[in-house]
């Protein structure tokens, strides 16, 4: 991701200030904003380009042995973009190992492969969750905002926090399967018309 001049030096001062923290123009606020508007948009079309470079490696994979070149390309072009590779991905290029390129790339998948299972396991050992989608930039420390903030606190006494709401119908847990299906109950046997009669 390249930036421009005008947009490092927002940056540089967008830094400054998460270190520093200190009031805010309103200038300096419309330019954070439109930075990070900026990096959510270039975020988003590299993810639709991500996208697009995986469903055209996909359909040249469909395409083998025919369309070996472009595979074998647009295989390299997905591996500089962090690509990990699918068992589908190993698999033609084992049966293209003959090629000098394919039996490199067969390497690479390999190497890259079996990291990439090494590192789910251990994020799984460690209980460590996938991080989230980056969110959007709603306020920086020390700005404006939270100036007008402040004053308003001084000049109002504090109310007390709302109470929860109810739930919702659609807020209900999910019901574990013993309430929704309750153990059966074994038919008891009538008693014989000898016990009755004895």
């Amino acid at each position: 991701m390249a930036f421009s001049a005008d947009e490092l030096r927002v940056l540089r001062r967008a830094l400054a200030i998460a270190l520093h923290p200190m009031p805010l123009s309103d200038e300096d606020v419309q330019d954070c904003l439109r930075l990070a508007g900026s990096v959510d948009e270039a975020v988003g079309e590299a993810g639709r380009l991500r996208a697009f470079l995986l469903a055209d490696l996909a359909r040249y994979r469909n395409a083998l042995p025919g369309s070996v070149t472009g595979y074998l390309e647009l295989l390299q072009d997905a591996l500089a973009a962090g690509y990990d590779p699918r068992p589908d991905d190993l698999a033609a290029l084992r049966a293209l190992r003959g090629r000098p390129l394919a039996a490199a790339l067969l390497e690479r998948c390999q190497i890259l492969a079996e990291r990439s299972v090494r590192a789910r396991l251990a994020g799984r050992s460690a209980g460590s969750a996938a991080p989230g989608p980056r969110g959007l930039l709603l306020a920086l420390p020390g700005g404006r905002a939270a100036d007008r903030d402040a004053d308003r606190d001084t000049d109002r006494p504090r109310t007390p926090a709302a109470p929860d709401r109810p739930q919702a119908p659609g807020d209900r847990p999910m019901p574990k399967p013993s309430e929704v299906f309750p153990p059966r109950r074994r038919p008891v046997p009538p008693p014989s018309e000898e016990r009755a009669a004895g």
